[in-house]
């Protein structure tokens, strides 16, 4: 038993270590050759990448960023396939959503509050959504669409982000997700919106900006 659940914790912790891969930053620092953490919201996350560099860098990072809430969930399924080490009292069944759930939530603090970046990052959406989709592809693609027509109605990613948030948790109980599923959705969920505390101060003031248009704070940038 003692070695499963040290295991169980190597797994949380690689899928931390995934959460805190700095896509964005090194994106941008690539690219670019300035640190994303000093332009715009400050945010590593795709919605500065994109203000920064473009759609095309922002969609890239849009999707590594997924692809890391993908794998560390995936991480947590290869862990229950390997039947040597699974100890004849631990019921799969029982143990691998409460498992997953802690993965989940270590890659979206790790995105957060990376260990590369001196525990900075970004605001923990598009890796929530890749977690989503690997928990649940349904859960997931409902709460990207959700995602997708309140930004096409809006124009606005932050509204979009808490909308999804909200509409993630929800989902997962319309779906009839296990209850740390459901638990995951509502801590999650309540994460994503706590990080986006700026951006809903703005959204009350009116002065959050659409897609292209830049932060009150985000200096211009020249040609």
């Amino acid at each position: 038993m003692a070695i499963w659940l040290t295991l169980c914790g190597v797994i949380v912790l690689l899928a931390y270590l995934l959460g805190s891969f700095p896509t964005g930053y090194i994106a941008v620092k690539q690219l670019k050759g300035i640190d994303i953490r000093e332009v715009g919201s400050g945010s590593t996350g795709a919605t500065n990448v994109l203000r920064t560099l473009g759609k095309g860098p922002g969609a890239f990072v849009l999707v590594l960023d997924s692809l890391k809430g993908v794998l560390a969930i995936a991480l947590v399924y290869w862990l229950f396939t390997i039947q040597n080490y699974i100890p004849p009292t631990v019921d799969a069944q029982v143990w691998q959503p409460w498992i997953v759930i802690l993965a989940g939530l270590a890659a979206i603090l790790g995105h957060s509050k990376s260990i590369f970046l001196g525990f900075t990052g970004g605001k923990s959406v598009a890796i929530s959504l890749g977690i989503l989709l690997a928990m649940s592809w349904q859960v997931g693609l409902a709460t990207a669409g959700v995602f997708a027509v309140v930004v096409g109605i809006s124009r606005i990613v932050s509204l979009s982000s808490i909308v999804g948030a909200i509409a993630g948790s929800i989902f997962m109980v319309i779906l009839h997700q296990p209850l740390p599923y459901i638990l995951f959705g509502i801590a999650g969920g309540l994460y994503v919106i706590l990080r986006h505390r700026p951006n809903i101060e703005r959204l009350f003031a009116g002065t959050e900006p659409k897609i292209g248009q830049k932060t009150a704070t985000e200096p211009e940038q020249t040609a």
